[in-house]
């Protein structure tokens, strides 16, 4: 009688350098694809040079408190392919305004920015064809009013179906 007894395999250097190699390779390739998604997306900059900007915030902040005095208010419509932005004053008439330009700025992406240029429409309303992209955006109206600083006015919109909610 012949038993056939078969050994087990054994585990030899040659296993444990492919597990090694397998395991280290797992890790590079994860941090190479992280890499190439960190060094392709949004920088996270937001200022050029942190001391300057900070050297400007008390002026920043008194210009925005004298204007919040003036007690206009500013519509900004975005429906149908077309941006409008009026101003009125407290006693609900019309500002006269010289020039409008708009900043769209994408939170997370700075090559979506977008400025926007409008144009006299009707009624010191200005306006000009453009559909932002459905999504969070933060917009920064610059209006010529003829003081010595635009009016500035900036919000944190959602368009959705390429009007504004």
């Amino acid at each position: 009688m012949s038993v056939n007894a078969r050994r087990p395999p054994e585990f030899t250097g040659r296993h444990m350098l492919r597990i090694i190699l397998s395991f280290f390779g797992v890790i590079v390739g994860v941090n190479l694809t992280m890499a190439t998604l960190a060094s392709t997306s949004w920088t996270g900059l937001v200022v050029e040079n942190t001391y300057v900007a900070s050297q400007q915030f008390n002026r920043m902040a008194e210009e925005g408190r004298a204007q919040a005095a003036l007690g206009w208010t500013g519509k900004l419509t975005i429906a149908r392919g077309e941006v409008r932005y009026g101003l009125s004053d407290a006693a609900g008439k019309a500002v006269q305004l010289h020039g409008v330009r708009l900043l769209f700025r994408h939170p997370a992406y700075e090559a979506e920015d977008k400025a926007v240029m409008l144009a006299l429409a009707a009624s010191q309303e200005f306006a000009a064809q453009h559909t932002p992209r459905d999504g969070v955006w933060i917009v920064q109206v610059d209006a010529d009013v003829g003081l010595a600083e635009p009016y500035r006015d900036v919000r944190r919109i959602i368009i959705s179906h390429g009007a504004l909610q």
